[in-house]
Order: structure tokens, then sequence, then C-alpha cells
């Protein structure tokens, strides 16, 4: 039986700004459900975004005590609300535009120094609230408003990053893999240190129209047919990689 998550939501909260098909809804749903199934109390909680689509996830909608703060610096109000209260439970939910854009040196240093935070990037490619422009995650060739030959540059491995820095987590999956991402989200909340999941959210406003891609189920697809889990991927090569998305966990919270 599905959760029923509105007895999580504020309910006279101005409607969800999110456009038709728009994965970051899904997401909002995947989040709570987690939330749900390991019982945590949302008054031991504190959910911080930046400026973008994805940040509008918890504020104004979650039944709980949110920081909707400045592009780029979700983690660093973070940081400093889990300093003065190490007891909350502290988790940044914002996307790849505020996190890993211009947010990019708080995330890398936040995992170097192995924070107790939760954080979950939605990456859909683009800025989509700010005009569709290129995000550092974009795949080569990707079409975007400041991209209009295609992407030149090869894209951030985001869990490769925060891997690198020192995170005790780091996870990647799509909001098109609802049972995993939920298991991944728990997980996240269970481990002590810095954990991060990347989710694959489709946006069909900016990132599909701007691709030749009609409807909100063939930008699902455009995605959908480059995942490839972890374990497939092994002992392909490089070329045969291009592009594709690899999911799975890689880091398992035990370091």
């Amino acid at each position: 039986m599905a959760t029923d998550v509105r007895q999580y939501l504020r309910l006279e909260a101005p409607p969800m700004p999110f456009c038709p098909g728009c994965g970051d809804r899904i997401l909002l749903r995947l989040i709570l459900t987690a939330i749900d199934e390991l019982k945590i109390n949302m008054d031991d909680m504190l959910f911080v975004s930046g400026i973008g689509c994805a940040a509008w996830i918890p504020s104004p909608h979650f039944n709980a005590d949110t920081l909707h703060t400045l592009h780029g610096r979700a983690i660093a109000f973070a940081t400093g609300a889990k300093l003065f209260n190490p007891k909350l439970k502290v988790m940044v939910i914002s996307g790849d535009g505020d996190l890993a854009d211009i947010g990019g040196n708080h995330l890398i240093h936040a995992a170097r120094r192995n924070i107790d935070l939760t954080v979950i990037c939605a990456n859909n490619m683009v800025y989509g609230q700010t005009g569709g422009q290129v995000a550092a995650t974009a795949a080569k060739g990707v079409l975007t408003a400041t991209t209009t030959a295609g992407n030149y540059y090869r894209p951030f491995d985001l869990c490769k990053l925060v891997n690198a820095a020192g995170a005790t987590y780091a996870a990647r999956y799509s909001v098109t893999q609802p049972t995993l991402l939920i298991s991944s989200i728990k997980k996240a909340l269970q481990t002590e240190g810095f954990s991060f999941i990347e989710v694959i959210s489709p946006c069909p406003t900016q990132f599909g129209r701007r691709n030749r891609l009609d409807t909100p189920k063939d930008t699902f697809k455009f995605f959908e047919d480059k995942l490839i889990t972890k374990e497939d991927a092994e002992g392909l090569s490089p070329q045969e990689l291009e592009n594709r998305i690899i999911t799975g966990e890689f880091s398992n919270g035990s370091s």
C-alpha cells in the first residue's frame, strides 16, 4: 500500500510549482516515503535548500522546519545548523546547479570534513528555474540555452567527486527507480557522516524541449535508456560507458 504523504505536507501551502512531468514531484514523494518508513519524527529534522526547482521540494511544502537559503549556500547553512544543534537530523535538498555549480566548493569541503549531513541532489543537467543554461553535470552533446550546438565539456561525476573528498556514503539513482531510491535515502539518513545521493530527475520543460523531446514521457525515456547498473558497467570500456549513467552505491557507509 502506498504511503499517504499528506500527513507530512503543509496542506495550506500554495500549489506545488513543478511543471507537468517534472521528476522533482516524484522525488518529493520518495523522500517522504523513506522518512515515513523509518518513523522519523519530523520535529527532529531540518530541511535546507538553495535556489532552483528542486529547492521547492521541502520549502514551503514540508510540514517541518525548513531553511530556503541563498543560491549555492544550502550546505553552508546546513553546516551551521548542525554545528549549533548536533541532535538535528539535517537534510539538504537542492538541484545540480545549486549544489554542484554555484555551491560546488561547499559540497567538496562538507564531504572532506565528513559533516553529518544527508544531501540529495536532484540532477536534471540544466538550470531548470533560471532559463535552461548548461550545468556542470550536463552530458556531452546535450542542448541547453547556452550550448545550442551541444555541450562540449565532460560532466562532473558527482559521486566520484564526493567520494574522493571523503564522503561516507554516495549513491546515484533515478526517480524511475523508486524502490532502490527509497532504500538509498533510508540508508543515507541512518549513516553517520556525510551522505550524498545524486538523483536523476528529468526536466521536460527546459531539458526536454531543447533536446527535441516532445513529451515528458520522451524525456524520461531519454534518461532511462542511459541508465546502467554499477554491476553491469563493470568490465566495460570508457568508450562503451560514454554518456551512460551508472546507478548504484559507490560508498556504502561502512568506511
